[in-house]
């Protein structure tokens, strides 16, 4: 009961800060002058077409946008009735995209879900092989082992992710004939799933998870060796050995439980950390995914877009921050879902 009062309370924090963020978010995106339809409407009286400016005028009215920006964010939200009634993200009612001239939620709807597929697959990448070779080079500390590991830590946190990303999508193709681009083969776009179509999307699905991945497993790699190195140094792990507690199982019991709690927090940071690093690389890569779509709702200020999209990011952020905890809670006996006891 303890942990579902818990998490029932992190949740309910998670909601209230999900509400300070989206302001955040609405009112940045309205930091720069205009926006796509004033911008729009300066083109067009610049050009003579009256017609045009009136249907602009009319959108504005019709989206709430000539009035003021606090007004703006609680019809966006759904706080407050607009023109259209109560119709916002409460209401499961995104906004209309003026880039793309269709409802946010008709763009997004497939590429959301492929953004969750290529950072999931990212995520168990980073934690399979950051978490091998953390404790490796920990425990061979000071040997080739140790060394290589490191060279190949450091190499993957230098290299830029579309660098990376440049040299597989020629040498991935030509070496080992994997797919370039895309995350399936254009035949099954906007094709229903299907087993053709899902194999087509884990073998697309190599690259992207390779290159999106790498800084990540190699920077949580360092951390979690420093943290086994730092616990290996502590006198229990002498005491433990003096038993005669065979190293392996000392590792896993002691040192690993304790230097894995940063690698378990990780996972709050993680998540955002990996959507907004793989913008460029999705451009690269020409990836199906939000990406692409949010650097190009940025550009022409298509608020609506570019505010969902964020809002996206930030409900990953809030969400695995709410894994970390509840999971730090249940690996770690020190820490209690109450508090300290008084």
């Amino acid at each position: 009961m303890a942990i579902l009062r818990y998490a029932f309370f992190r949740l309910l924090t998670m909601l209230a800060t999900l509400v300070v963020v989206s302001a955040l978010i609405f009112v940045i995106i309205n930091l720069p002058p205009g926006d796509y339809l004033s911008n729009q409407i300066n083109e067009l009286r610049a050009t003579g077409q009256e017609a045009g400016v009136a249907k602009a005028e009319f959108l504005r009215q019709e989206y709430a946008l000539d009035r003021p920006i606090w007004e703006q964010y609680l019809i966006w939200m759904g706080f407050s009735e607009g023109p259209q009634g109560f119709s916002g993200m409460l209401q499961g009612d995104f906004g209309w995209s003026f880039e793309f001239d269709e409802p946010v939620a008709d763009i997004v709807g497939e590429a959301l879900w492929l953004t969750v597929l290529v950072n999931l697959a990212a995520v168990l990448f980073v934690y399979a092989v950051a978490l091998p070779l953390g404790v490796l080079a920990a425990a061979k500390s000071k040997t080739w082992v140790d060394y290589t590991s490191a060279f190949v830590g450091y190499l993957g946190l230098a290299t830029p992710n579309f660098l990376l990303a440049l040299i597989l999508f020629y040498y991935g193709h030509k070496y080992l004939n994997l797919p370039i681009g895309g995350l399936m083969d254009p035949v099954y776009e906007g094709e229903p799933m299907s087993f053709d179509k899902m194999w087509s999307i884990l073998v697309h699905l190599i690259i992207p998870t390779f290159v999106i991945g790498t800084s990540g497993a190699a920077g949580m790699m360092q951390r979690l060796r420093a943290n086994m190195l730092d616990e290996l140094a502590k006198p229990y792990v002498e005491t433990a050995l003096a038993k005669g507690m065979a190293p392996p199982a000392m590792l896993k019991k002691y040192p690993l439980r304790v230097a894995f709690n940063p690698f378990v927090a990780d996972i709050g940071t993680l998540l955002p950390a990996l959507v907004s690093g793989s913008v460029l690389v999705s451009v690269v890569l020409g990836l199906q995914t939000i990406g692409p779509v949010l650097l190009q709702a940025l550009k022409s200020q298509d608020q609506f877009l570019a505010g969902f999209v964020l809002m996206f990011v930030a409900l990953l952020t809030l969400f695995g921050t709410l894994i970390s905890d509840v999971l730090l809670a249940l690996l770690d006996p020190r820490i209690r879902f109450g508090g300290r006891a008084k």
